[in-house]
């Protein structure tokens, strides 16, 4: 809860931060945020990720302090954990021995934490650490709003997935008042790819197939792939959504060859589709529209699974609703 994350920053000085393996922008972005905000009340605070941080991301104020740790190698009161659905995914040894506070947005997040603060109603973490800055009476700083506008861009594609709320325009608003400037987000979230993305995008969109109602597509990515494109990870940031553009497709599944017979997909769809329904049959989860799992075993039998829970989760849905969709040219 929300005044329990109040209370104990209020009365503890040491925090970790971190959040999942892979992170993206509301993973960094909020753990950043969250960082600069303990900062500016006089506490002292550092975020821990698993791995590299994504170019993307690298522009943001606080980023090249990030530190890179396989497992806790330092005493903190608490440690919070950012957009995990578990404990496991920072990929960080030693954390279930920690004081852990779990912020997420997501309503499948298990409750893992000593604290858990859970709001599905957020439309990002971001959006969450904001209202956090205004709870505990916070300013909120350039290196806070940069951070958590960050957040906001990445997880709502820029404003036009379903998760764009009131809330979460009046919050972006407040933070382009406090100085954000929207147009360098943008370019560093979708104009600072190598030309690896590139390669790599034209091998993904090679296999792009369709079901025979034409609104259920799915495709693949292997290891050869990244291999031969040179890519590496947040290269393939996105890719799901490219078959989204077509006004027929009404959901996608893009699976990811990441080890030997194991595959971590992400599904994703318009309108009332619920595609973490569909995660969840497989032991993923996520939001209505965008959602993840990952399967294991033979690569076409784990596909046709899934595109037949995503073909039965369209036929659940108005088929039609497209159609009344306002057609801009």
């Amino acid at each position: 809860m929300l005044s329990q994350v109040v209370e104990l920053i209020e009365t503890k000085n040491t925090f970790g931060i971190t959040t999942h393996i892979k992170p993206d922008g509301d993973g960094v972005g909020s753990s950043l945020g969250l960082c600069w905000l303990l900062r500016s009340l006089g506490k002292e605070a550092e975020v821990l990720v698993h791995g590299e941080i994504p170019i993307a991301y690298q522009s943001l104020p606080g980023a090249d302090k990030i530190r890179n740790v396989a497992e806790i190698d330092s005493q903190y009161d608490a440690v919070f954990v950012i957009e995990c659905s578990d404990l496991h995914r920072p990929g960080i040894a030693g954390l279930d021995k920690e004081f852990t506070v779990n912020i997420d947005h997501h309503a499948t997040s298990e409750h893992f934490g000593t604290i858990n603060w859970i709001d599905s109603t957020a439309s990002a973490v971001g959006e969450m650490i904001y209202n956090l800055c205004k709870a505990i009476g916070g300013r909120v700083t350039k290196e806070i709003a940069e951070c958590v506008y960050m957040a906001l861009v990445t997880d709502t594609g820029s404003f036009h997935f379903s998760n764009t709320t009131e809330r979460t325009l009046k919050v972006a608003s407040e933070l382009v008042k406090v100085g954000v400037r929207p147009e360098r987000v943008s370019e560093a979230v979708y104009n600072s790819y190598p030309w690896s993305r590139i390669e790599l995008m034209r091998q993904v969109l090679d296999t792009v197939k369709r079901d025979e109602t034409g609104r259920v597509a799915w495709m693949r990515q292997t290891l050869k792939m990244r291999e031969l494109a040179g890519a590496v990870d947040g290269d393939n940031n996105g890719f799901v959504n490219i078959p989204l553009a077509a006004r027929d497709i009404l959901a996608v599944a893009y699976m990811r060859e990441v080890g030997d017979h194991v595959y971590r997909v992400s599904v994703r769809s318009k309108g009332s589709i619920n595609v973490a329904r569909v995660a969840e049959q497989f032991g993923g989860g996520g939001h209505r529209n965008a959602a993840g799992l990952t399967v294991s075993g033979d690569w076409d039998e784990r596909e046709r699974e899934i595109v037949e829970a995503l073909s039965k989760a369209v036929e659940r849905s108005d088929p039609d609703w497209v159609s009344d969709a306002p057609n801009i040219a």
